[in-house]
């Protein structure tokens, strides 16, 4: 996410707190955290395909392929 959208979150955020939002403010506070969420998530999930368990025996497991497992 851009720079410049994280600072309007967070400016959204503290006039939230200190004086109150208009209508539209609300609306775009809400479409930037939606953003915002959807691209962490696909970042934690790029994280996680891209993690390996390594086993105290040495054996090593995929994350992504035990998510396969499981589904």
């Amino acid at each position: 996410m851009e720079h410049i959208k994280l600072e309007r979150i967070n400016e959204l955020a503290r006039k939230s707190k200190a004086e109150g939002l208009t209508e539209e403010e609300k609306l775009e506070q809400k479409a930037l955290r939606e953003e915002y969420i959807k691209e962490f998530r696909a970042s934690m999930r790029g994280i996680l395909n891209n993690t390996t368990i390594v086993s105290p025996d040495g054996s090593k497991e995929n994350l992504s392929e035990r998510a396969k497992k499981n589904y």
